[in-house]
C-alpha cells in the first residue's frame, strides 16, 4: 500500500542543502529535512567530476511535490540540481500523521 507521503532526494553544496531545508520546513512544505554529507562523482558537460555534497532527505506529502520542486530548483545553485521523488511505501503511522500535520496536509 503506497501512502501520500513522499522522499524527495536532492543534492546541493554544504551551506546551500542547510539554507535550502530551513527554507522548506519554514514553508510548510516539507515536515523535515535530513542532511547527510556524501562524495558525489559524476560526468558534467564531458568532465569527470568529485564533489563533496549533502544529501537532502525532504518528508513531503505527495500534493506538495510540484510545490516543493518548484521551491529548491528556485534556490538551487546547479544548473540540473538532482531533484528525485521517491513513494513511501508504508511507516509507522503516527510519524505518517505528524508529516501531513506539519505540511497542512489532513492527518
Amino acid at each position: 500500500m503506497v501512502t501520500d507521503i513522499v522522499a524527495i532526494l536532492c543534492t546541493a553544496a554544504p551551506g546551500e542543502a542547510e539554507s535550502m531545508a530551513q527554507a522548506l520546513v519554514e514553508q510548510r512544505i516539507a515536515a523535515c529535512v535530513n542532511i547527510v554529507p556524501v562524495q558525489s562523482t559524476y560526468r558534467w558537460k564531458g568532465e569527470l567530476c568529485n564533489d563533496p555534497e549533502h544529501l537532502m532527505i525532504v518528508k513531503t506529502i505527495k500534493e506538495d511535490v510540484d510545490r516543493a520542486v518548484a521551491a529548491i530548483r528556485l534556490m538551487h545553485s546547479a544548473e540540473v540540481p538532482e531533484i528525485i521523488v521517491l513513494p513511501v511505501i508504508s511507516g509507522y503511522a503516527p510519524y505518517l500523521d505528524w508529516v501531513r500535520h506539519e505540511t497542512k496536509g489532513t492527518p
